[in-house]
Order: structure tokens, then C-alpha cells, then sequence
């Protein structure tokens, strides 16, 4: 029988529900389970695409162009559980779904309810994500926090797999916060409340994982199991890390999270293998070197905006045995200095992420020029390989007025458009190009020396294109196109000549590295980088 285990949160949000459920996931995959992991958004909307980053922090992407909470993100680094859209859930969706089939007469003139007919579509999704016979365990994560009128719809269809599947195939974890007040004491009260409204559910946790600034001591777990019924062995302290965040399913393993779940589902499972996530962990604490990467966007002030961004340039790092250090640039603050080199004086490498609209785009052309024409290594992704581009049509074609038609819709110089058949489009969900596709790569780039290979596929999520119409002129001009997609009609990635490392690339590698296999484009910036710091 298929096993659920439910990931709840209490007290506030951003406690770390994602990297708990990630873990837990991570060590039971180590023992030979086969995981599915899910994540449940509460919000009205469909899905996160037309989310500000600043509303929900990334939107990751998977193979099949499902745009997604970042928690999928964290699923995908810390396992080997393969994510779809059938693996983000959402209010938008299940409203729709049971609102259609209203619509349709599917539900034969009766009155349509929260109960049965929106938890019974739950329920349904969640058994859809976990289809695969080979998979054993479900781990569902269910956003917000439990007191939220949003998230009480989740947490009933979840109370209801007890008697749909059995207790024995059903486990609750618990996420909660022990706050450290005046005079660094710890206080188990809003863990008790939390625990006391998922009670009024109809919710026993079997399993509490108390987030706190430090360990949380025996005598506290002691009080904890007593005012929540919780048994003492089942209450992990979830406490600060210095290092990184991949040292968490170590810390959970060493207080037997996987065990007591294994023994409370009754599950038949093989001694854990982590000596891979060991030597990875113990690589990333060991590195002396370290390397300074300049990131400039748009969105720097939510450090989630950039999320898998951040941890592939991490995963570059172990790659290439240093520690990284992040600068966070605000491309509008770059746009109203007199003196931008002041920005990168100590920089090894600047990284331009993706994003849209015009705010902060002179910035990161300014950025692009500067890293041209001062060799330091480059790395454009998405939007950022179309900065390249513009600078370059700017700078050395000599186009003062070239820009992307989404900045500037009268451009003299188009030379980022969009689609011809998205001109028209005036609905922004889910138009663009997305989700994994071919990318073919010419021999003799940089390109190709990275992937050593001439066809890969990678995740795409934007509108517009490099232009067919000055494609030809910026090759001519020096600028190498190092990939196209395989009918050669759209331009997949570009390089800067006698530079080097400067590339941009239209797809997203970020959202295909991991800590144990860091994707190839973000292990040569890296190293490119390290090298220019010594030089």
C-alpha cells in the first residue's frame, strides 16, 4: 500500500517547510524508497506565472512547462523525485477543475460543496502525483500555515486520507517555531497553540520538527511531548545551520527522522546511503578559496526572487572546491551611479539573471558593457543573454536605439522581439515558450566544450527572441552564436569574442543543477571566475 506522509506548518510562515519535506525526501530516497514529492499553494492563482517575484520568490519550472512554486526547486536539488505539473497543487486549480465539471453536469444537479467535491479533487491530485506503482511514499507539502482559512480545505481532505488509506499509511509532520525572546530563552508556547488548532482539525502530528536558533534541549522536548502528545523520540530540533543548507537531511538523519517514519508506516526499507551527500557537504566545508560572484537584477531584495539561481552558483562552488560569495547588485543603482566600476571592484564574475519588464535594464547594460570590455567572466541567462545582445548591437554595430520591443515598442532596432504568433496575444497565462525543448550547438564554441555535445535540452520560460533579422549582421559583427534551436529559426545562446568567458544562454540551466551533479555551464563560470580572481 502507498504511503502519505503530510508536511504541515504552525506559527508563521517561511520556516522552512520546503527544505523539511525536501530532507525527509532526500533521506528515505537514500534508503531505496521511490518518493513522489507535492507541494500545495493555497492561493487563488492557477499557477505562480504571473506571480511578481517579489509576491512568491521564483517560479520554477518544470520539464513539461508547469510554471511552480520554488519549493519544487528544493524537491529537485535535495532528490531524485521526478516533478511535473501533476507535482504543484493550488487553489486556482482545484476550483477551476470542480467548477468546470459543475458547469459540464458532471455532478448530475447536485449542490456542489467544499464537502465532498473540493476535497474529494484534492485527494485526487495527490493520488495523481503519486500514480507510479514503483513510487512507496508521498510526501505532501501543504503551504501556509494551519490556522489560515486558505489552507483549511488541504488540511480536511488530508485528515480524510486516514480512514480513506488507512493510519498505518498515513503520517503527519509538524513544522513549528520555538522563538528565542529577551535574554535568549526559548519559549515551547506557540508550538503548543499550533499544535492544539491542528488538534481541532482532527490532526495528531505524529512527528513535530521544531525550527529554533539553537538545539532545543532534552528537558524541552520533554515539555513539548507533554503538552502535545507528541512522543519525545518523534520531536526533531530543526535548528540554525552555518554551513549550508544541504547539511539538513544529515542533521535529521542523525536524530532518526527517517527511522521513526519508517517504523510508525510499517515500511521495508535498506540501510541509508548519504556517503555521497557526505563527501559533497564535507567538500563545501572544507574549500579555503573563495570566490566573489556580482549578481545584477531586478528583484535583489527578496533573496527567494533568485532562489535556484543562487544555489546553482553554490553547486558551481563545490564543483570546483571554493565557497562562494554572493553580491547582490541593484541594477537601478547601477543606472544612477556616476562610477559603476566601484560596483565590481572586487568582483570575479558577474552573473545577469532572468526577468521582465523595463525597471533596471539600462543597469544591466551598463553591467554587460562593463564585463565586455574589462574581460571579466559573464554569464547571461534568459533576459540576461538578451542584455548581451543589445549591448552588443549597441556598442559595436553601433545601434545607439537598439532594445527589446518589451523596453521599447518603437525601437529603430528591434533586435529582441517576440514570437510573430505571440504579437497579438493579450492574455499573459501561460503564452510563453515553455518547459524543456532541444538546443543544437556548434562545434567549436565554448558552448560545446562545456556540454561536450551538440544536442542538449533545457528549460525555457520567456517571450521574446533574439530578432532573425540582425542575426546575421551580429554574427558578422564578431558576436559567435554558439546554439539554435534544431529548425535554426530561434537563437538558443551567444558568446562574446576574444573574451574570456562571456556567455548568455536563452533557456534556464539553473533549474537542472544539483549539490551532488552541478550543471556544467555553472561549474566553467565558476571556474572561470576563480581563474580571473587569481589574475
Amino acid at each position: 500500500m502507498k504511503k502519505y506522509v503530510f508536511v504541515t506548518g504552525g506559527v508563521c510562515s517561511s520556516l522552512g517547510k520546503g527544505v523539511a519535506a525536501a530532507s525527509l525526501g532526500n533521506l528515505l530516497g537514500s534508503r531505496g524508497c521511490r518518493i513522489a514529492m507535492v507541494k500545495i499553494d493555497p492561493y487563488l492563482n492557477v499557477d505562480a506565472g504571473t506571480m511578481s517575484p517579489y509576491q512568491h520568490g521564483e517560479v520554477y519550472v518544470t520539464e513539461d512547462g508547469a510554471e511552480t512554486d520554488l519549493d519544487l526547486g528544493n524537491y529537485a536539488r535535495f532528490t531524485n523525485s521526478e516533478l511535473s505539473r501533476n507535482n504543484s497543487i493550488t487553489t486556482g486549480q482545484i476550483y477551476q477543475e470542480v467548477i468546470k465539471r459543475e458547469r459540464e453536469g458532471r455532478y448530475l444537479g447536485r449542490t456542489v460543496q467544499v464537502i465532498p467535491h473540493i476535497t474529494d479533487e484534492i485527494k485526487r491530485r495527490i493520488i495523481l502525483a503519486g500514480n507510479d506503482p514503483a513510487v512507496k511514499v508521498v510526501i505532501i507539502e501543504v503551504g501556509g500555515t494551519v490556522g489560515d482559512i486558505e489552507s483549511i480545505p488541504f488540511l480536511e481532505a488530508a485528515r480524510q486520507f486516514i480512514n480513506d488509506v488507512g493510519r498505518e499509511n498515513t503520517l503527519f509532520i509538524h513544522l513549528t517555531l520555538i522563538p528565542e525572546v529577551a535574554g535568549k530563552e526559548l519559549k515551547t508556547k506557540p508550538t503548543q497553540h499550533s499544535v492544539k488548532e491542528l488538534l481541532e482539525i482532527g490532526i495528531q502530528p505524529d512527528v513535530l520538527i521544531c525550527r529554533s536558533p539553537v538545539k532545543i534541549n532534552k528537558e524541552m522536548i520533554k515539555k513539548i511531548a507533554l503538552f502535545t502528545n507528541v512522543k519525545e523520540d518523534s520531536i526533531i530540533s530543526a535548528y540554525d545551520v552555518n554551513t549550508t543548507i544541504y547539511e539538513i537531511p544529515l542533521i535529521f538523519h542523525s536524530q532518526g527522522l527517517d527511522t521513526i517514519v519508517i517504523d510508525k508506516m510499517k515500511m521495508d526499507c535498506r540501510n541509508p546511503d548519504l556517503s555521497g551527500w557526505k563527501r559533497m557537504v564535507e567538500t563545501y566545508n572544507n574549500s579555503t578559496e573563495t570566490v566573489t560572484i556580482g549578481i545584477v537584477g531586478k528583484y535583489i531584495n527578496l533573496n527567494d526572487s533568485y532562489k535556484s539561481v543562487y544555489e546553482s552558483i553554490f553547486h558551481g562552488g563545490i564543483a570546483n572546491k571554493v565557497k562562494i560569495k554572493l553580491v547582490k547588485i541593484d541594477a537601478e543603482d547601477i543606472e544612477n551611479s556616476s562610477d559603476i566600476s566601484s560596483f565590481f571592484k572586487d568582483i570575479d564574475g558577474i552573473l545577469i539573471p532572468g526577468g521582465f519588464g523595463q525597471r533596471g535594464i539600462k543597469g544591466m547594460i551598463q553591467t554587460a558593457s562593463f564585463a565586455r570590455t574589462n574581460r571579466i567572466p559573464c554569464f547571461g541567462i534568459c533576459l540576461g543573454m538578451q542584455i548581451m545582445v543589445i549591448e552588443y548591437a549597441r556598442n559595436v554595430l553601433n545601434y545607439p536605439d537598439a532594445d527589446s520591443t518589451e523596453f521599447k515598442p518603437g525601437t529603430s532596432a528591434p533586435v529582441i522581439s517576440l514570437l510573430e504568433e505571440q504579437i497579438n496575444v493579450s492574455n499573459y497565462g501561460g503564452t510563453m515558450r515553455l518547459g524543456k525543448s532541444e538546443s543544437v550547438i556548434n562545434k567549436g564554441t565554448k558552448l560545446y566544450d562545456i556540454y561536450k555535445s551538440s544536442s542538449i535540452f533545457e528549460r525555457h520560460r520567456h517571450r521574446y527572441e533574439v530578432s532573425n533579422l540582425y542575426r546575421d549582421e551580429l554574427a558578422e559583427e564578431g558576436l559567435i552564436i554558439s546554439a539554435l534551436t534544431p529548425d535554426k529559426s530561434l537563437v538558443e545562446s551567444v558568446e562574446w569574442p576574444d573574451h574570456p568567458w562571456g556567455v548568455g544562454v536563452q533557456f534556464h540551466p539553473e533549474f537542472q543543477s544539483t549539490p551532488i551533479n552541478p550543471h556544467p555551464l555553472f561549474s566553467s563560470f565558476i571556474k572561470a571566475s576563480k581563474d580571473y580572481g587569481k589574475r
